[in-house]
């Protein structure tokens, strides 16, 4: 079920960061040169990874993610430092099922920002914000097991693990399945 989302808002602000809804004009090359800075991370496990995009497919998926934002299937936020307006990764709510009020966290980050604790503050602010304005009853997010970095964030944010997937779909891999709901979110103090 598609939702007209126009009451969504198109930034959240958190203590060192805010995350905003994509540009594609404005941010296609701030993001595609994140990517390419931080590719051999990134393609160890993101599917989307696995090639460098070109400027204009990364403009095409910023299109797509705003679309998406629209139509409330989809809402990527990009991250932002609040001091500098520097760009640091993108978190994003996606697999959203309206009947049931469910969806799944996605994230990434630059790697020059790791070890920070940006992310783990975009996905509590990202959380909190689809509990508390779109209702949902739950919210999973799923890494690779072996991702050790990335796994932390769930954790550290009160998800509860409930079990390893053998494949994503297109690979055999050890996916780690996290969720939560309302009331077990547990504050992230950067």
């Amino acid at each position: 079920m598609n939702v007209e989302r126009t009451d969504t808002p198109l930034q959240i602000e958190t203590g060192r960061l805010y995350l905003r809804a994509p540009r594609a004009g404005e941010d296609a090359r701030i993001v595609n040169e994140a990517i390419r800075e931080s590719h051999d991370e990134l393609k160890r496990w993101l599917p989307f990874a696995q090639e460098v995009p070109t400027l204009s497919e990364t403009e095409e998926n910023l299109k797509r993610a705003q679309e998406l934002y629209v139509t409330g299937e989809s809402f990527r936020y990009l991250i932002f430092l609040r001091e500098t307006g520097t760009f640091v990764g993108t978190v994003s709510l996606f697999g959203i099922d309206w009947d049931v009020r469910k969806a799944a966290v996605g994230y990434w980050l630059h790697t020059a920002y790791t070890g920070h604790g940006y992310m783990s503050e975009a996905v509590e602010a990202i959380v909190r914000f689809g509990f508390s304005h779109f209702g949902f009853n739950r919210i999973e997010i799923q890494c690779e097991s072996t991702n050790v970095g990335s796994r932390m964030i769930p954790e550290r944010l009160g998800f509860q693990l409930e079990g390893d997937l053998s494949a994503d779909g297109q690979r055999l891999t050890d996916t780690a399945v996290y969720s939560i709901l309302p009331e077990e979110l547990i504050p992230v103090v950067p």
